[in-house]
């Protein structure tokens, strides 16, 4: 079998077009991540998952998805619960530190239960930004908080909470989305913030948790670090900020490439995101076209990014018992001071 690819690709609907099979027989993505577009019944689900790592040939390639709570949760009823914010993760924490901790546990792990039961074995869970006033709304309440601090507390319970249900947690959007003033889904934001104010609030919670196997970056120019690149094409803001003063060694992905923040075609961003030292790159639109010309790009995972794309599956699967109604229950129960 061809070496495994560095980058995660989407798909177009709720099951493997043939193209889309025949896409993942010949390019061997690392990983898929599945969006609303991608999900219907439980059963649906499942079974897209097991035709794209039978197509990939691994029976447990990394699945994806954005299932934080609060606004950004793919899976959502009648098939599966509704779960808080991170804003509202972090009032509970605030008012009352031991409840606090155990919901934000259980908000996790319940999520991994879910997530588990349909084989998605990767959350792109827990943000980690530092929201600042006047910044855009695009993180907003999926912070926990603006203590960097608690953030970094909150955050580490919650990606406690995931691996106790056999699921990686990956912390997001380093070095920090907080202060953006534009959503960079559709623009590209630029923070002119001193370096060691950023140090000191936006790479705290990164710092704190550097030991986390997944990462991913923000679309986000810092004039301070870097003048001309965002963080997810900066050689330097990759190499002395993440890697260096955050201390972070885990697998770097890219945010979304096919987000507006970027310049240029998708292989020329694909090619900027590799070689500023992303060990794998994120495309999760589905179009064909796109699939194509990032896959036309990037390079087999191997060398560093192959060790660190190794380090995290060997942590895939296990997790600990847990009984799910009564973890529900609980749930309700912690958070229903701050609905």
């Amino acid at each position: 079998m061809m070496g495994i690819k560095a980058f995660i690709t989407g798909v177009s609907g709720t099951s493997l077009t043939s193209d889309e099979r025949h896409f993942m027989d010949n390019e061997h993505p690392w990983g898929l991540i599945l969006f609303a577009r991608n999900i219907d019944t439980p059963r649906q689900v499942h079974r897209l998952i097991d035709d794209y790592r039978e197509a990939v040939g691994r029976g447990d390639a990394p699945v994806l998805i954005d299932q934080e709570g609060g606004r950004v949760q793919r899976l959502r009823p009648p098939h599966w619960h509704d779960y808080a914010s991170g804003r509202q993760l972090g009032d509970v924490w605030r008012h009352d530190r031991k409840a606090g901790e155990e919901l934000i546990r259980l908000h996790s792990r319940l999520i991994a239960h879910d997530l588990a039961l349909l084989g998605i074995n990767v959350d792109c869970l827990p943000v980690l930004d530092v929201p600042v006033s006047g910044a855009h709304d695009v993180i907003g309440a999926r912070a926990y908080s603006t203590d960097p601090g608690e953030v970094a507390t909150i955050g580490r319970l919650a990606c406690e909470g995931l691996l106790a249900g056999g699921v990686l947690p990956v912390v997001k959007h380093v070095p920090g989305h907080g202060r953006a003033g534009s959503d960079s889904h559709l623009e590209l934001p630029s923070v002119a913030t001193a370096h060691a104010e950023l140090s000191k609030t936006d790479f705290a919670p990164f710092r704190a948790l550097r030991d986390m196997p997944l990462a991913m970056t923000a679309h986000v120019r810092y004039t301070a670090l870097d003048p001309d690149h965002p963080a997810t094409v900066s050689p330097r803001i990759i190499a002395d900020i993440i890697r260096g003063e955050i201390g972070f060694d885990g697998l770097l992905m890219s945010d979304d490439l096919s987000m507006q923040a970027l310049d240029g075609d998708l292989a020329h961003r694909a090619e900027a995101s590799i070689a500023a030292g992303c060990d794998v790159i994120l495309h999760c639109n589905g179009d064909m076209r796109e699939m194509e010309e990032i896959a036309a790009i990037c390079p087999v995972l191997d060398g560093r990014a192959l060790e660190r794309a190794g380090r995290a599956e060997a942590m895939l699967g296990g997790g600990d018992e847990i009984d799910v109604d009564a973890a529900r229950a609980r749930y309700r129960d912690l958070l229903e001071p701050s609905v």
